[in-house]
């Protein structure tokens, strides 16, 4: 499924490149699609080329919010139930 906001191609590219491109993905921790972005990326910025992005999405888990969530207000830490 493709990510919202992003256009989705075909590209045919000779199993040898395509090879390449798994292994450095897998070097760098990314997806296939995510190495050859960041390759085009990288490639355009090279040349003088900037794109106009928002700042990526923050991973992981949305930070607590105070005063609330898990605990009970009505039970004392320590206090057995």
């Amino acid at each position: 499924m493709a990510s919202p906001g992003k256009k989705s191609f075909l590209l045919r590219l000779p199993p040898e490149l395509w090879d390449e491109i798994e292994r450095l993905a897998a070097r760098e921790l990314r997806s296939s699609n995510a190495q050859i972005e960041y390759l085009l990326r990288e490639a355009l910025q090279r040349r003088g080329i900037r794109l106009d992005t928002a700042p990526a999405a923050k991973r992981g888990r949305p930070p607590r919010e105070a005063g609330g969530g898990d605990e009970n207000p009505e039970i004392e830490k320590g206090e057995d139930r």
